[in-house]
């Protein structure tokens, strides 16, 4: 059972202050949805917690199985279990997505051949064309195509804990089922995985069925409850929270 825990996290970006302390836990099998209006900081909690530079936590902890996140580089905070589908996935010219998961099982101690075989069906999963998986990674990919890239990548690594940053944009109806389904089955099962997913519209969770659902403004957590708060803001909006 892995667990991410956040404590009344404060951050800047540059030396803007954005995040106003943000406290959730997210644990194995579980997801979270964290929905709120642009520019509330929403974006920002994904990056800190991945250590994005130039986002940089002022106060307050994020741990990961009592792992201090936030001491950590990037690729350690990767190879301790946490995973970022980003909002605006990189081209990364000349470097193959198959080199980045065999270097990540490498990291990780586990055998690199296993790969190959793990990307093919993760791709027919998500109804990826597999032709595209030969290419450099996210390199002349349509927006939907490189968020189905980061889950083949997301379902390929098995991290403990994943955060999707507005994963379902650019997808449209069949793809966002279909990647949904295959985050719906990934909390699932003997090794489950924790989501905290970032959202502006409730279709994703339409699927991938959240447990709890935060509403967020202002850089900190407004209100916290269960799926009926998704009902709520369908029908009032951010304003019913003064948003």
């Amino acid at each position: 059972m892995s667990e991410l825990v956040v404590e009344d996290l404060h951050a800047v970006v540059g030396e803007t202050p954005i995040l106003h302390g943000v406290t959730l836990t997210v644990r194995s099998g579980e997801v979270h949805a964290v929905m709120g209006p642009n520019g509330s900081g929403k974006s920002t909690l994904s990056n800190v917690l991945m250590g994005r530079p130039g986002y940089r936590a002022t106060s307050g902890t994020a741990t990961l199985d009592g792992v201090d996140l936030l001491a950590l580089p990037t690729w350690e905070r990767a190879r301790a279990g946490l995973f970022l589908a980003s909002q605006y996935p990189t081209e990364v010219p000349g470097v193959h997505v198959a080199d980045v998961l065999a270097a990540a099982f490498t990291a990780s101690g586990r055998d690199p051949a296993l790969v190959a075989g793990r990307m093919a069906d993760e791709a027919a999963a998500i109804g990826f064309d597999s032709s595209l998986v030969d290419r450099a990674l996210n390199v002349d990919l349509s927006g939907g195509e490189k968020k189905r890239n980061e889950t083949l990548q997301l379902a390929v690594l098995e991290p403990r804990i994943a955060v999707l940053d507005e994963l379902d944009s650019g997808l449209d109806v069949d793809a966002l089922r279909a990647v949904s389904r295959r985050l719906e089955a990934a909390t699932t099962g003997p090794d489950p995985i924790g989501i905290l997913a970032i959202t502006h519209y409730s279709r994703l969770l339409e699927v991938l069925h959240a447990d709890v659902v935060h509403i967020f403004a202002g850089g900190r957590i407004l209100d916290t409850g269960g799926p009926e708060l998704v009902d709520r803001l369908e029908a009032e909006g951010y304003a019913s929270w003064g948003a």
